[in-house]
This record gives structure tokens, C-alpha cells and sequence, in this order.
């Protein structure tokens, strides 16, 4: 469904930890997150602001239920890094159909590799990713410690993956599936204009959103390459920069 405003932007493409959400196990901040909700009611009756969509490396399931928080009934949602959309309007989920078979055995192989090697040093992976395999422990700094490692591995069986490092996550992700590939397929879907859209995100895995879009913007707790890419950085963290960003592009 396309989706139009009268103001400079149709669409905002946002990332959920970090921005609508800690990514740690820290509570949601309910009531911020129900003034995103209702910027997006207001949106769907009056057009007059741009609906806010979501971005996010977490499970689709995750991502599902953070659109139907924030109240997004129109426009697709892309989780797992671009593997998934999640189309509200109609409920349905669409993985990337350049994602093969056999790329899903080796997300599998890699999956059972990775355990096999540190699951003894305590570290588990993220359940319901369909497509990559995401590591976790409660030592952040034991897995920046084992990042080349993994990339190692990885490398050495010549299987495709990109290698990330969040805040507390490793993300082992397709290397052709990615945010950008996943915000052209919600493009082509909704025939919204990128150049009429804008982005938050607060790591540098979201330089796939910046590139993609009109207007970059980045809570105050992002990272500081990241923020190189930004047009407007908030003096706010997490949601309330998310919703301090969202004032200033409806100006």
C-alpha cells in the first residue's frame, strides 16, 4: 500500500534496540513507545506525518509484535536483517526469495558449528532466526573477543556470511540479505519514494538504512561512526530520541 503525506516525508524506517527499545533485557519504555503509537494513528487519519515502520535485526516474530504495538497497520516491517517482511495490512510474511535452499542448510551447518565451538564458554544463540545465526552472551566483551574467530570459521568453510558485532550480539548474516535489500523490497511493495522517506538507527549495521533513504538520523546513544552519517543526531537517548527525531521532521 502506498502511502502519502503532505508534509516533506511519507515513511520512517526505524530500528528497534537501541532506538525503540534497549537492546538489553531492560524494560520497553511503555508509555514512550504508546506516543509512537499514537503518532502513527494520527498518521493513517490525517496524513499529515509520516507513518513510522520498523528495521531491525531481531527474529520477525519480535518485529511483528513491536508493529502491532506502535499501531503500524499499513506498511511492511524487516526483520532478521532483511530476511523477512512483515506486511500488517494483510498479515503475511515474505522471506527474500534470492534466499535458497541451500543457503538455508548452511545457515544450519553454521549454526551447528558455532554451537559446537563456544556453547561450553556459555554462549547461546537467539531463537527464531530463519536465516543467520546470532550469538549472545552475558559478557558482551568475551564475544567483541571472539568476533575474528567467528569470522574465521566462517571464512575458512567459504561460507557467505557478513559477521557483525552489536552492542551485545554477534550477527553471522547472509551476505547478499542485509537492511538495504530488505527496505528495497518494502520500496518496490509500497511504491513509496526513498527520497521522501528518513531512517533512525544507532549502530553501524544500520549504514544499510542510511544509504537507503532520504534523511539519517541517530539517537544520542548511537555510535559515533554511525553518527557520521547522520543529518541530525538527538540529544536524547534510545525512544525518546526516536520520538525528539520524529518532532523534527514533522517541522
Amino acid at each position: 500500500m502506498k502511502f502519502h503525506t503532505t508534509g516533506k516525508y511519507d515513511l520512517v524506517i526505524c530500528d528497534i534496540d537501541g532506538c525503540l527499545s534497549p537492546e538489553s533485557h531492560a524494560p520497553i519504555n511503555e508509555s514512550a513507545l504508546s506516543k509512537i503509537a499514537e503518532h502513527n494513528r494520527k498518521a493513517v487519519q490525517k496524513h499529515d506525518r509520516p507513518m513510522v515502520t520498523l528495521c531491525s535485526g531481531r527474529p520477525i516474530s519480535f518485529v511483528e509484535a513491536m508493529s502491532r504495538f506502535i499501531h503500524n497497520t499499513l506498511i511492511p516491517c524487516i526483520g532478521e536483517n532483511g530476511v523477512w517482511l512483515y506486511h500488517p495490512d494483510v498479515n503475511a510474511f515474505e522471506m527474500d526469495p534470492t534466499i535458497t535452499g541451500e543457503h538455508l542448510e548452511v545457515v544450519h551447518e553454521a549454526s551447528k558449528l558455532l554451537r559446537s565451538k563456544y556453547h561450553a564458554e556459555g554462549v547461546t544463540q537467539q531463537p527464531g532466526k530463519s536465516a543467520a545465526v546470532t550469538l549472545y552472551h552475558p559478557n558482551a566483551e568475551y564475544l567483541r573477543s571472539i568476533v575474528p574467530d567467528v569470522k574465521e570459521e566462517l571464512f575458512r568453510r567459504d561460507w557467505p556470511f557478513r559477521v557483525s558485532m552489536t552492542w551485545f550480539y554477534i550477527n553471522c548474516d547472509l551476505h547478499h540479505v542485509n537492511k538495504a535489500t530488505g527496505i528495497k523490497r518494502l520500496f518496490a511493495s509500497t511504491g513509496i519514494d526513498p527520497s521522501r522517506t528518513a531512517a533512525i538507527g544507532d549502530t553501524m549495521s544500520d549504514k544499510f538504512m542510511a544509504d537507503s533513504v532520504g534523511f539519517f538520523a541517530c539517537p544520542a546513544n548511537a555510535e559515533s561512526e554511525i553518527k557520521n552519517s547522520a543529518g541530525y543526531v538527538s540529544p536524547f537517548e534510545e525512544i525518546e530520541g526516536v520520538i525528539d527525531i520524529l518532532s523534527q521532521l514533522n517541522e
